[in-house]
């Protein structure tokens, strides 16, 4: 090796330690955060492909996938307003585009890459990509910024000139992609005439650009020649609003997007960075958590790697990991102003989606929720409610139309953003979304959300049942149309609708007790409450799925719905009802343990329940199985893919978030008015903490545990209620002031 080339190759490796240190210093935790080595997915490859490989990024309205590529980068993006359909046709939640770098021959990057790291940092939700070519080292780096409204990307390496690419913006819908100066935009109308608009703006550091045209469509690319570092601005938006006063119509996409990219343009990448970070944290610190060490060499394992061996060996950090990758999702696919996480909470690579990439009202958008108010992101929460009210009168004349003679509304199984909707009708679907607003009192305490938000929903769907229900000879009420998700025959008195309309009429009587208004209607719904068909026990000891005693023990069907009344409502549970409690467990051991995605995070929440942390912990185990990313068949059962994505199969992300919530319901539930501590902690977790969760009444709780035992809690009351502990059948109750912590040792006696 001769002289010069000894001293090149020396300075690549310097700049290797440069890169490698710089991004463990990017990865640094932020006060409040988890430790980094649990927030940090990487791989030593780029995705190939979209629903099992490459990473999510979003900020709650436009999300991207990111494949990290080296010689062709491609980035998959979605707004989550662009959908087909309208009040009468469901339509289809579409993919909006995709945005290609390919960089050029003369470029650096061409040559034999080493040293490749493609991570995501959950605890900033940054996305990095590293590696060296010739000794240089370059670098990536993406976040989508929900103070910003933009997807920002920034390219720079150790060498100035290192960059000469061709930027292609290309339409899901084929229209053609204009250019001017350091853009490129293309836009269209969908068949409902939803416009839509995606824009996407350059800056360099040094070299040029310019525009050329593009043969095979007559659109046009921007050509990137030597460049030292670009930053690329996304922004993407349709003309929707959520108003059916103003046909669901708003704003021009084009003037929302040049107006976003304009303003992020005119601030530095750092400012940009900072804004984000703060504000994303801001959330996602909340909560931390740690359920054991895992052996170091297993930690620095790539994620494929660590997945495929994770069912062999120990590894509770990835379980701690799973847990703050829903609450990750959650933040980037559902932020205040915004619409609710969907199934695939707002990633869609197709126009024609699994399932239309819709709204289910029979269990997924409901799961998308579980872990918001626990897992103390009840701002992400607030998006569901805005979506039922502003669909609420479309689907108030639709009910009125199927139902002759009824108030209030309900909702068929699937459901779009223009409160259309369309298959089978699932009447209880209301009463189960009015859960979540009880749910969101229950745990924030916001009066002013109970009286003007929640309590009209509450009290509309009490009527549509007022007038729904079937009052038999003997005073009995009955659903006259059940149905029990997803199988099985249709009749009177089916479990699933019996439990919903006893949650529903239970909060509405606590919402109404608690506001001091209404009592003669609450009377009334009281009575109706005590008339309610109420669940029986079958004749092999089982919880029964219908009114008659039909249930088959070989019945191994993914939905279990008719458990509702154990979880997620708060009817049946071993301290209360423990004879209904030991025929719901029956009728889970009955089931099986195998299921699809969701439905095995939905067994995790029973069996925390239940109070059998190792059950739910074997459900847990499962659930992290590693999925070929060639599975479709349901009776294959679920788990993840490569990049963590849940599989039903295919994708669906409800799984990721009932995976978040069953992990926090083994750690602290409350919802039978007792904060109980570590209340299914299984074997697996002897030693660990949690910090920063909620529980209802208005609590902010951290608990800390070693050899199964607990060492110590520290609770902060928000709102000066009761605080009622339970732990190991021992209770206790304090009086605490709003804004008052305490601390108390393993026997629940105050430090």
């Amino acid at each position: 090796m001769n002289t010069k080339n000894a001293i090149l190759a020396f300075l690549g490796q310097i700049l290797v330690l440069i890169s490698f240190y710089s991004v463990a210093k990017a990865s640094t935790p932020v006060s409040g955060t988890v430790k980094t080595q649990n927030n940090v997915i990487w791989y030593n490859q780029p995705a190939k492909d979209w629903m099992t490989e490459a990473l999510p990024i979003g900020n709650g309205r436009i999300g991207g996938m990111i494949f990290g590529g080296v010689e062709q980068e491609h980035i998959q993006f979605n707004e989550n307003s662009l959908w087909t359909g309208d009040e009468k046709n469901t339509g289809e939640y579409q993919n909006f585009g995709d945005l290609f770098i390919t960089f050029s021959d003369n470029s650096l990057n061409q040559s034999s890459p080493s040293d490749y790291r493609r991570l995501l940092d959950i605890s900033k939700s940054i996305h990095q990509i590293n590696y060296t070519s010739r000794g240089i080292v370059y670098h990536r780096e993406y976040f989508c910024s929900y103070p910003d409204q933009v997807m920002v990307m920034k390219y720079s390496s150790g060498k100035p000139a290192a960059y000469s690419a061709i930027i292609e913006l290309k339409d899901a819908h084929s229209s053609k992609t204009s250019a001017d100066k350091t853009s490129l935009t293309f836009g269209g109308t969908l068949n409902n005439g939803l416009r839509y608009e995606a824009r996407v703006t350059i800056k360099l550091k040094g070299g040029k650009i310019s525009v050329i045209p593009v043969g095979y469509n007559g659109g046009y690319q921007l050509k990137i020649d030597k460049a030292d570092e670009m930053i690329i601005y996304l922004a993407a938006a349709t003309n929707y609003l959520p108003q059916r006063d103003k046909e669901w119509r708003g704003e021009d996409p084009h003037d929302k997007v040049v107006r976003q990219i304009n303003a992020a343009s005119k601030k530095t990448y750092e400012a940009l960075r900072k804004a984000h970070i703060r504000d994303y944290v801001a959330l996602f610190g909340r909560v931390a958590i740690d359920l054991g060490k895992t052996d170091s060499k297993v930690v620095a394992l790539p994620m494929n790697t660590r997945l495929s061996t994770c069912r062999t060996r120990h590894d509770p950090q990835l379980e701690a990991l799973l847990f703050q990758w829903g609450r990750y999702l959650l933040i980037s696919s559902s932020r205040p102003g915004g619409l609710p996480a969907n199934l695939q909470g707002l990633w869609n690579n197709s126009n024609t989606p699994p399932w239309r990439c819709d709204y289910h009202s029979n269990i997924n958008i409901q799961m998308n929720y579980w872990l918001a108010e626990p897992t103390n992101l009840s701002e992400c929460h607030l998006p569901f409610f805005d979506y039922v009210i502003n669909s609420r009168e479309a689907r108030r004349e639709q009910t009125r139309e199927h139902y002759t003679g009824v108030r209030g509304w309900t909702y068929q199984t699937e459901n779009n953003i223009f409160g259309g909707a369309s298959w089978i009708w699932n009447p209880p679907a209301s009463a189960w979304y009015a859960q979540h607003f009880w749910e969101h009192y229950a745990f924030t305490q916001d009066q002013a959300f109970l009286k003007n938000v929640a309590y009209p929903v509450m009290k509309e769907i009490c009527e549509f049942w007022e007038d729904h229900l079937k009052k038999r000879a003997d005073g009995t009420l009955v659903t006259p149309d059940g149905w029990s998700p997803e199988h099985g025959p249709e009749g009177e008195g089916v479990t699933y609708d019996q439990e919903i309309v006893y949650d529903l009429f239970t909060n509405y009587i606590e919402a109404a007790d608690i506001l001091g208004i209404d009592k003669d209607y609450r009377n009334k719904v009281s009575n109706m409450r005590e008339k309610l068909l109420k669940p029986k026990i079958g004749k092999w000891g089982q919880l029964q799925e219908w009114e008659e005693d039909i249930d088959d023990p070989k019945d191994n069907h993914r939905h279990a719905s008719h458990l509702f009344a154990l979880h997620p409502g708060r009817e049946i549970s071993p301290i209360v009802t423990p004879a209904l409690a030991n025929a719901a467990k029956v009728s889970l051991t009955a089931r099986g343990d195998g299921a699809t995605g969701w439905s095995m995070a939905w067994k995790m929440n029973f069996w925390a329940r239940l109070f059998e942390g190792d059950h739910a912990y074997t459900i847990l185990s499962n659930f992290m199985t590693l999925v070929g990313d060639k599975g479709t068949n349901y009776n294959n059962g679920g788990g993840v893919y490569t990049n963590l994505f849940c599989a039903h199969p295919p994708f669906q992300i409800d799984g990721n978030f009932g995976y978040t919530a069953g992990v926090s319901e083994m750690l602290l539930q409350s919802q039978s008015g007792l904060i109980h501590l570590l209340p299914a902690l299984p074997q697996a977790w002897s030693t660990g903490s949690v910090k920063g969760l909620r529980a209802r009444g208005g609590f902010e709780i951290d608990i800390y545990w070693q050899g199964g035992a607990l060492q110590k809690t520290k609770i902060k009351s928000l709102s000066g209620n009761p605080l009622k502990i339970l732990y190991k059948g021992k209770s206790l109750e304090y009086n605490l002031k709003a804004g008052e912590e305490v601390t108390l040792n393993g026997k629940l006696e105050k430090k």
